[in-house]
């Protein structure tokens, strides 16, 4: 290697002990999502915890816990009270309690699905309130209004809408192939997790209409039937022909829809919509094609006319606009915006007519989820990886978050957690008086607390969990930083140690990677994040290894889009200042180096396999994306720009060029019916291998989509381990 070792910054043995016998091994059925016994060996919690008013619920066994948190705990309902509502309303029971969701944020009122039916259920009186009929199948991507109790959801391409005494309207009646109403667009980007939008007093719904007539279609197999029916899916490729999406406004009085007048190019994304508190105006995040450009636009709901553009954000790289606008409680004249304008994801105050109040958050860290407002909205709560004021530090520390309280008057933050290391997922009550906080940290699998936000100090516990692996033989856990290629950033890496580990044998190691963005692999939760997988095989003599290397997430803008243009060749770079670090270790084998990983993992796998085909003796690569000009266009073009427009870049990143370089065994996986790496990649990159003379390993899941989820996870843990067992042990 040209560059020195990089010097190890910090070192953290966490040991994972216990005072009693530690022998037992653990099996993929134990450690596997979809195996059997899998949650056994994930730490306690509360089941279907959530808030509904100012009380906070969860469910145990058949029953209905919870209460207002400075009131003692008490059983709010029974299974058997459920279905005596049930019987009186002429319904059918439930054998368990169903999946409850809270339709409304002042009632104590839950929602839940069975039979076809959408009910409503007052926990208090032990009565059904709302009955709705899901009479068809097809009916999906349902959207509750708690201002009318109207219910939207599409059918087919079309949308729909059914009233509380289960009348319907048909809000577009689209007939065209590739016309899509209702649904999430631009490929699930951009924070879309949905394609309807009510107004804030329900009397307007916003919809996607999407035209994808124009895309490509890409061919799927479904192999159920006897004779193999074709299914295509639209996918538009990097430098291809994009689909084209416009609102639509229905109202629900006259019936009538009016189209927001996004006018030209047709090519662009339309994100983040938002309503304004009066319903007379939209509020979109525009994002030019090449997507380094975004403009926040407020149209009229009335006309659908565009009235302004409130701001413009642009970038040398990419903009990625993920979170609508949030007006402030009882305040219709300032918003929130959440941005990485200054190189970190903070948030900023805004009045309606753009003009830039202040930034509530400023630093070297990443505010990564806001939790909302109390009633006043005189102070906005988040989480953030904003130092823990007893460190002292002023640069955040990607592997921890804390909570926040941050006044929108003074710009004030106030810390709410009183642990200074480990990660924290945090509810907000509706009022904003209450957190529930649920905590982990390195040897804490899980503390669920109730906190008051007037001083974050604890009311009281609600779960402490045991170590599920208390019995276990389990592995020594180090975490560290070592430098990134650049020698200048640090970066965290995760170390898992054989169990029983003698120093004076060698090893085989496999790194686990991932490297892309919106990804982080290692943090100060519970046992660093180890995975089941790690932990097993940790258990069968092998060294596991994982770094976070340049590209990923909650480090800033600057430290993700380093990969920008060049996928693949920073985030490499970082991956071997890592195996250089694994052999200074006495106990590693050099000569048996493994690596693995998935999607964009994948990518690296298989990159790495092939540009250093003398430190790599074993990979196993799921769903790899191999050449970029194959990707979806929203999330390849952001990366790489164009094909055309960058052609070095795209060249550097095809696998397919490299495929003559593969010596080592290397197995590719791959699901038959993958809408996001589709099974070309794969296929591509074994006709390359072919033509080059050089010997892959390949192994399908027929009928499985990007990830191998449900019962067959084991079964893909068998075949990834029997192949290291093969050629690495």
């Amino acid at each position: 290697m040209k560059n020195r070792l990089c010097l190890l910054i910090i070192i953290i043995p966490l040991c994972i002990s216990s005072a009693m016998p530690q022998n037992k091994l653990l099996t993929l059925q134990d450690v596997i999502p979809g195996g059997k016994n899998h949650w056994t060996f994930i730490p306690r919690s509360l089941r279907q915890m959530f808030w509904c008013d100012d009380s906070f619920l969860y469910t145990k066994g058949d029953s209905l816990l919870g209460g207002i948190p400075l009131q003692k705990e008490t059983v709010v309902s029974t299974l058997q009270q459920l279905n005596e509502a049930l019987n009186a309303a002429g319904q059918e029971t439930v054998r368990s309690l169903p999946y409850f969701s809270v339709p409304y944020n002042n009632k104590t009122v839950l929602a839940f699905r069975s039979r076809s039916h959408l009910f409503h259920y007052d926990y208090v009186k032990k009565n059904i309130v709302l009955d709705i009929k899901l009479n068809n199948k097809d009916w999906q991507n349902f959207d509750f209004s708690p201002s009318n109790d109207y219910l939207a959801f599409t059918e087919g391409n079309n949308l729909r809408i059914i009233s509380p005494k289960n009348e319907i309207t048909k809000v577009t009646n689209e007939i065209a192939d590739g016309i899509v109403c209702g649904q999430a667009v631009h490929q699930r980007e951009f924070g879309i997790d949905k394609g309807t939008f009510w107004s804030p007093k329900a009397t307007a719904l916003a919809f996607y209409r999407m035209d994808e007539s124009m895309v490509t279609d890409y061919p799927f197999v479904n192999i159920d039937q006897r004779c193999a029916k074709p299914e295509p899916h639209k996918y538009p490729m990097a430098g291809m022909k994009s689909h084209e999406v416009t609102v639509g406004i229905f109202y629900l009085a006259t019936g009538k829809t009016v189209w927001l007048k996004t006018g030209l190019p047709k090519e662009k994304y339309l994100t983040n919509i938002a309503w304004s508190p009066d319903e007379q105006n939209i509020y979109i995040a525009e994002l030019n094609r090449d997507q380094n450009i975004m403009d926040l636009v407020q149209y009229s709901a009335i006309s659908g006319e565009k009235l302004k553009k409130l701001f413009t954000e642009t970038d040398e790289h990419y903009v990625e606009p993920l979170h609508p606008m949030k007006f402030l409680p009882n305040d219709n004249t300032r918003f929130v915006w959440q941005s990485e304008r200054d190189g970190y994801n903070h948030l900023y105050l805004f009045d309606i007519n753009g003009k830039l109040l202040k930034q509530l958050t400023k630093g070297c860290w990443v505010d990564t989820d806001m939790l909302g407002f109390d009633s006043k909205g005189e102070n906005i709560y988040i989480t953030s990886t904003q130092p823990h004021p007893s460190t002292g530090s002023t640069i955040g520390n990607p592997m921890n978050n804390s909570v926040w309280k941050v006044n929108i008057k003074s710009g004030k933050s106030t810390c709410m957690s009183i642990e200074s290391e480990g990660i924290h997922k945090a509810m907000l009550s509706p009022s904003g008086k209450y957190l529930l906080d649920n905590y982990s940290a390195p040897k804490i699998p899980r503390i669920i607390s109730l906190l008051s936000t007037k001083d974050g100090k604890r009311i009281k516990t609600l779960l402490k969990a045991n170590d599920p692996y208390i019995d276990y033989a389990m592995p020594e856990i180090v975490i560290g930083t070592i430098k990134a290629a650049d020698n200048v950033t640090d970066l965290h890496y995760r170390l898992v140690k054989p169990v029983g580990l003698d120093k004076n044998k060698k090893y085989p190691t496999i790194i686990y990677v991932y490297g892309g963005p919106h990804a982080q692999l290692i943090s100060n939760g519970w046992m660093n994040d180890t995975g089941g997988w790690d932990i097993y095989m940790a258990q069968r003599g092998y060294v596991m290894f994982s770094l976070d290397s340049r590209g990923s997430a909650n480090r800033g803008h600057a430290f993700e889009s380093v990969i920008h243009r060049n996928l693949g060749v920073n985030e490499m770079a970082d991956q071997i200042k890592g195996v250089e670090f694994l052999k200074s270790l006495s106990y590693v084998d050099t000569a048996r180096i493994g690596v693995h990983g998935w999607s964009y993992g994948g990518f690296m796998t298989t990159n790495l396999m092939c540009s250093y085909p003398d430190v790599f003796k074993v990979a196993v690569a799921g769903g790899p994306v191999i050449d970029w000009s194959n990707y979806e266009i929203m999330y390849g073009e952001r990366y790489m720009d164009r094909p055309q427009d960058n052609p070095e870049g795209y060249k550097n990143a095809n696998l397919k060029l490299k495929a003559g370089n593969l010596r080592g065994h290397l197995l590719i996986i791959q699901g038959d019916i993958d809408p996001i790496v589709v099974w070309q990649h794969s296929l591509g990159f074994l006709k390359a291998c072919v033509d080059a003379n050089t010997y892959p390993d390949y192994f399908v899941y027929p009928r499985h989509e990007h990830n191998v989820i449900g019962k067959d996870r084991p079964h893909l843990y068998e075949k990834i381990t029997r192949y290291f067992d093969d050629y690495l042990k």
